[in-house]
Formats: structure tokens, C-alpha cells, sequence
């Protein structure tokens, strides 16, 4: 019998702390994949900001440099620069990068920085109690807004993807969702094509991953799903938003 599906060799044989229903395996295990395709394991490094993700080094077995809150991209930066030949890659949440890291995020893109960055939005602070980020939808409750969030109030949620796309350093930039078979494989090929980007040194890419949040959401795991499916996509539009010559 031939065996179809297996760990990749670069995941560690280890017991998710991840809630029921969290999408944050799923990015890992594609991120492991593309690793395994491209054989860069012993030069990888990830950066993990402050949030659900940060313990990175429990999943995938590359080196690992925890950054500040907000400063992923900004730690990524100083290593490529020191050690070009590396593969460097971010892990950051909403609040992460899009509120406290947002500067850094921006400038690092307009800079072109040859690094790639994971992009994890389940539109809440998710390790910290459930509080509003800069990616909640309008009318969606949380811990910090219990009424909805309020567009008076709150201003809009932030369309990251479409923002960075814009920047002339950006050369890859995408948004994926995870919630059905046929979504991860579009987002195991944007994966692929990130990582081909800094591997042939082109410039910064950048893949958002639209992800379920059952225990802040206060969903079961399928409720989740179909929340994706109907509320949050129609405002967070999948697909490739910049690919310029040399992306993959």
C-alpha cells in the first residue's frame, strides 16, 4: 500500500496546544511543506511576534527569534541584512502586525526587504482575551466591544493585503483562507510562490491567512467555518493582489 500523506519532515512530532477548530496548524504544516519542497530547513529562521503563534519553535524544527510585539518584520530586517544567504520569514497575528507593528510592516514593505511575512487574521486579539483588533468587522462583538464594533467609534477594519499590495517594494502579496479543502490548496500555492520570491531575491512578499477563532468567536469549530464562508469573505476578498515578474 502506498503511502499518500504524511508529516513533513520539518514539523516536529509534538501535541498542539491550539484550541478545537484554530486554524493556526494548518498554516504551520504549509509553511513545513514549503520548506521541505525548497530543502532550506537548516537555513530557515522564523520570527514570531507576540500572540497565539508565538511559540513556533514547538511546531517547526528551524532556528527561532522572538521579536517585541509589533517588531517581526523590523528583527527580520537586521537578520537577512546580516545573513542574506538565510530564508527569513515572519509569523504575526491581526493585533500584531496590524495594530502596534503597523510602521513597521509598512516600511519594511516599501522598502522591498527580501523577507516573507505570515500574516494570521482571525479579526481578534486571540491569546490575550478576545479584544477588538484592527481587523474586526463592523458589528462583530468582542471581549472590548461588546455592542459590535462601531464604525463612528472604531473607524474601519483594515484591508492589510490590499494596502501593502500598493507599495512599490511589494512583489508578491496575497490573501487565502483556510476553512474548506479547496482554499488550502490555493493557499499551499501561495505559500510556495512567497517563498520562491525571496529565494530568487526579488523582494518582500506577503500572504494573509483568513483564520478561525471558535474560542473568541464563541463558535463551535463548524459555526466557525461558515462564518468565514459568509461573513468574513465577503469583506476580506481571497486571491493574488500583486505578482510582478520573478514572484513564482
Amino acid at each position: 500500500m502506498q503511502k499518500v500523506f504524511a508529516r513533513p519532515q520539518s514539523m516536529l512530532e509534538t501535541t498542539s496546544h491550539f484550541c478545537p477548530g484554530c486554524h493556526h496548524g494548518t498554516v504551520h504544516r504549509l509553511l513545513c511543506e514549503a520548506i521541505d519542497h525548497y530543502g532550506i530547513r537548516e537555513n530557515t529562521v522564523g520570527v514570531p511576534g507576540v500572540g497565539c503563534g508565538v511559540f513556533l519553535y514547538d511546531y517547526i524544527d528551524i532556528d527561532v527569534c522572538e521579536a517585541p510585539h509589533g517588531r517581526a518584520p523590523a528583527v527580520a530586517t537586521g537578520m537577512k541584512r546580516v545573513a542574506p544567504e538565510n530564508f527569513i520569514f515572519t509569523y504575526q497575528g491581526d493585533g500584531d502586525l496590524g495594530a502596534i507593528g503597523f510602521s513597521e510592516v509598512v516600511h519594511t514593505a516599501n522598502r522591498g526587504e527580501n523577507i516573507t511575512v505570515i500574516f494570521v487574521n482571525n479579526s481578534v486579539y486571540g491569546m490575550t482575551g478576545g479584544q477588538m483588533a484592527p481587523t474586526t468587522l463592523l458589528g462583530q462583538r468582542t471581549t472590548t466591544s461588546p455592542r459590535g464594533r462601531d464604525l463612528r467609534n472604531d473607524g474601519y477594519p483594515l484591508r492589510m493585503t490590499e494596502m501593502l499590495a500598493a507599495l512599490e517594494g511589494v512583489v508578491f502579496a496575497a490573501r487565502v483562507s483556510l476553512h474548506t479543502a479547496a482554499h488550502v490548496k490555493k493557499a499551499r500555492k501561495a505559500v510556495m510562490k512567497a517563498f520562491h520570491t525571496q529565494l530568487e531575491g526579488t523582494g518582500f512578499s506577503f500572504i494573509e491567512f483568513i483564520s478561525a477563532c471558535p474560542t473568541n468567536w464563541n463558535l463551535s469549530s463548524q459555526e466557525s467555518v461558515n462564518r468565514i464562508e459568509k461573513e468574513i469573505i465577503p469583506y476580506y476578498k481571497t486571491g493574488i493582489f500583486k505578482e510582478k515578474d520573478g514572484g513564482g
